[in-house]
């Protein structure tokens, strides 16, 4: 509800509803770049404007010249059937997006008029009075004009995981910080793209997102063998006109080649696993905003991860409750013995009633569980005075009386330097003490001194140097890692993957969180201000070595992601604040957290992690290596089976042999090819080895020689049987039933192609157990169907088929099974287990 602010100046009493509305006509929202999301209709444009989907259309608008029109009308509506998956899958994602940036909107307390409303904080305008207090995001860039023992946590934009104590008129709040104690008032002085964190966001458009190797390698291989396609239709149809004076039967002839040779299946191959990767790790709370990263992320070779909110839970915990005399470990489950629980009660009776702060609110529930009669007992007694955190004074005082008596007790908490001072402490003492805080510190752990007194009367001193105070013991505070992350990166390390930790915080916790974590700090640590001393080439040296990066500014993030990216490594970036966006995006893979991320980082990201849980990315990793496994054994499928397929419409014109292959013969064989590349390769689950080999090589093909070599061996394995079953047939049978005994034999040969593709390496009975059941639905349909479409009269002649004796049909098909899985299966060792070599 609106107040009058009373007690203020006129130049505080804020900007009129005019003027407001005047200067967001002219300098624009308070929104960050990227921050609409994009319409069905943009998402439509992007989607037909990819490469592949152009390649796609392009070889309809071959048939349709053809003259082929059911072939084109086929291929139009597979075209179809992927781009409604694909506009659907990133539909979803912008509406998940969607729900995220109202989730993290800010919403101003502004003084109009005089009086204070809450807008959104979109609405703000420079000069706009803004109020903040404990809890509230900062909702733009601002100078203080008043504040009361204002701290604001900053990570998001420094990386810096301690708050921040703030001073009227001399320092500023920041877009997108959170205030963690007190209150303030300031005015407004940049919004949207000319606040610091849009100046990062800004940076972000001279940055493009990168293009993976694959869709570079298949394009060009689309390329170059749609135009051999097509000139070898040429050549055909120009062959079998001229020596059998049939121009006709030539461009039959020739369109039946081209249709064989034409490799529309690798585009689909491409994008319907890609769109259905996304749609697999949707459901394990990863949004995927450019498709290429899900086959990207299974190449890293580095993933450099932030500290705060993506290693840690963002979250302090009390860890240590040091008596003077013992240390007490929390995390180990220790129970609290008396002196223990007195620090850990006089921690809390220094701490606010309602604690915003991290550090407090850790307190609080410590105590809540270990020191709960206190803690009933600091409820009933009453508050009598405050002494606040002060810039000349880093310690919290509170005052507290039990009922009527006349002793207070006192009650401090704060900087271990601070609080040695109030209890008077000599010199040796503190030396002794600092260095059991320095220990602590190297632990990663935040010290708080911790001291109690008596105070006689009512009457309070002015500052809490006038106390008679006594040291009782340091409370040690963490910020723990996620439980799950030492397993998930030593699951990285076994993966071949380099683990490494960029952070705006501190060497020493940094170190200290890196080691909890398991990551390599053999090489030490590099700050901000060394990297930003060096040259590049000094930079790309120590990039080598170091894992892990402190006091990181975004210029020097970028910095090391681009020397990362020099020595060929693929880099998979993680972060949550505005200060990760510039090297999310200069990343092969940005993932940003969607929990605490930024709208800035989340735009610049290929990957959003829902639930902020790093098991999430892991998963991630193994599903790009099992995408790009099933993509190569999909690929080696089309040119094993484009093989048999165009040999039998190339030989019998260059043999004089009569026809065996048309053009329908060819689309009923697209039922068979299409669906295996599309689904059945899709849908084979990860070999177990998946993450315990190395990442394959920057520069490693898609296509290596090896695996073209077995895969044109296994074509041509398949077209000799065929046209040894052709030849003998035409040799004692009639045309029409020789031709439905080749047939046979083709697609019998293209369903132990499936068979043996997918599996290489994999040993016979654990290929018939390979688990797939989208394999053995369709392999079963198609075989049920041959023997209808040779057998049925009506549908026979479509096909100019006549049908074969029975008993040769069986032989043919138990011959070409045992002929074609005995040599493909002598061969499957020459390709590595679902591996990349």
């Amino acid at each position: 509800m609106s107040q009058h602010f009373s007690g203020q100046s006129d130049d505080l009493r804020g900007l009129t509803t005019g003027e407001a509305q005047a200067r967001l006509s002219a300098e624009g929202a308070n929104e960050l770049p990227g921050h609409g999301p994009r319409g069905l209709l943009v998402i439509t444009r992007d989607v037909l404007l990819e490469p592949m989907f152009l390649l796609l259309l392009a070889a309809a608008s071959i048939y349709i010249v053809l003259g082929e029109t059911r072939e084109a009308i086929a291929l139009s509506a597979s075209i179809l059937v992927v781009i409604t998956i694909t506009i659907v899958q990133e539909r979803r994602t912008e509406h998940a997006l969607a729900k995220l940036r109202d989730l993290s909107g800010t919403r101003a307390l502004v003084i109009r008029d005089g009086v204070q409303i809450r807008i959104p904080g979109r609405e703000l305008v420079v000069g706009d009075v803004i109020l903040v207090s404990e809890g509230d995001r900062v909702p733009a860039d601002a100078q203080l004009l008043s504040a009361t023992a204002l701290s604001a946590d900053e990570s998001i934009l420094t990386g810096e995981s301690l708050p921040a104590d703030k001073q009227a008129a001399t320092d500023q709040i920041f877009s997108g910080s959170l205030v963690v104690r007190g209150f303030g008032m300031a005015r407004v002085s940049a919004t949207g793209i000319r606040s610091e964190i849009g100046k990062i966001g800004r940076a972000l458009i001279s940055l493009q997102p990168e293009v993976t190797p694959l869709f570079h390698e298949v394009r060009r291989l689309v390329r170059w063998v749609a135009l051999a396609g097509v000139s070898l239709c040429i050549a055909i149809a120009i062959i079998y006109a001229l020596s059998r004076h049939d121009w006709l039967g030539g461009i039959l002839a020739g369109i039946t080649v081209a249709m064989g040779v034409l490799p529309e299946e690798f585009p689909v191959v491409l994008t319907v696993f890609l769109a259905m990767g996304a749609w697999r790790i949707s459901r394990h709370g990863v949004l995927t905003r450019r498709m290429p990263a899900i086959e990207s992320i299974g190449a890293a070779t580095i993933l450099a991860v932030d500290k705060t909110g993506t290693l840690t839970e963002n979250r302090m915990r009390v860890a240590v409750i040091d008596t003077l005399h013992a240390a007490i470990d929390l995390r180990l489950g220790s129970t609290l013995d008396p002196p223990a629980i007195a620090i850990l009660a006089t921690a809390l009776a220094a701490s606010e009633r309602d604690a915003f702060d991290p550090m407090e609110h850790a307190i609080r529930d410590a105590a809540m569980q270990r020191a709960v009669t206190e803690a009933q007992r600091l409820d009933a007694m009453q508050l009598v005075r405050e002494y606040d955190l002060t810039p000349e004074l880093l310690a919290v005082t509170h005052v507290w009386r039990d009922g009527e008596q006349s002793i207070c007790e006192v009650a401090v908490k704060g900087a271990p330097e601070t609080v040695f001072d109030l209890c008077r402490l000599d010199d040796a003492q503190r030396h002794t003490l600092l260095q059991r805080v320095a220990t602590y510190a190297q632990d990663g752990l935040r010290v708080l001194g911790v001291a109690r007194g008596t105070h006689p009367g009512h009457l309070l001193p002015d500052s809490p140097r006038s106390f008679n105070l006594q040291l009782i013991g340091l409370i040690c505070l963490a910020d723990p890692l996620r439980a799950n992350i030492p397993a998930n990166l030593a699951e990285c390390r076994q993966a071949g993957i380099r683990v490494v930790m960029i952070t705006g915080d501190h060497a020493g916790t940094a170190l200290a969180i890196a080691r909890q974590a398991g990551i390599d700090t053999s090489g030490g640590v590099l700050t901000g201000t060394e990297i930003a001393a060096m040259t590049p080439d000094d930079l790309r040296a120590h990039a080598q070595q170091v894992n892990v990066y402190a006091r990181m500014a975004p210029e020097q993030k970028l910095l090391l992601v681009q020397a990362f990216k020099t020595d060929d490594e693929v880099v998979v970036m993680t972060g949550d604040g505005v200060n990760d966006a510039p090297a999310l995006k200069a990343a092969h893979v940005g993932v940003a957290m969607g929990g605490r991320g930024t709208e800035v980082a989340r735009a610049a990201a290929s990957l959003v992690l829902l639930n902020d849980d790093f098991a999430s990315l892991v998963g991630a990793v193994r599903l790009g290596r099992r995408i790009y496994d099933n993509i190569r054994h999909a690929m080696s499928f089309i040119i094993a089976v484009h093989i048999p397929i165009a040999g039998l419409g190339l030989l019998p014109v260059l043999f004089g042999w009569p026809l065996l292959l048309f053009p329908l013969h060819v689309m009923f064989l697209e039922f068979v090819v299409d669906p295996a590349c599309s689904f059945v390769f899709e849908a084979d689950a990860e070999a177990a080895d998946v993450m315990r080999r190395k990442p394959r090589p920057t520069h490693s093909g898609l296509f290596t020689r090896r695996i073209v070599i077995v895969s044109v061996l296994r074509g041509l394995v398949a077209l000799a049987f065929d046209v040894a079953v052709y030849v003998f047939a035409l040799r004692y049978l009639p045309e029409d039933q020789a031709r439905a005994l080749a047939f046979m034999a083709l697609v019998v040969g293209s369903v132990v192609l499936i068979f043996v593709s997918r599996t290489p390496g994999e040993t016979s009975g654990r290929m018939l157990t390979w688990p797939n059941k989208l394999f053995w639905w369709i392999s079963g349909l198609t075989l049920l169907m041959l023997p209808l479409t040779v057998y049925i009269s009506p549908v026979a002649r479509l096909f100019q088929f006549n049908a074969p004796p029975v008993i040769a049909a069986a032989i043919v098909v138990l011959i070409g099974v045992l002929l074609v899985v005995t040599s493909l299966l002598r061969g499957r060792r020459t390709i590595p287990a679902r591996g990349h070599g």
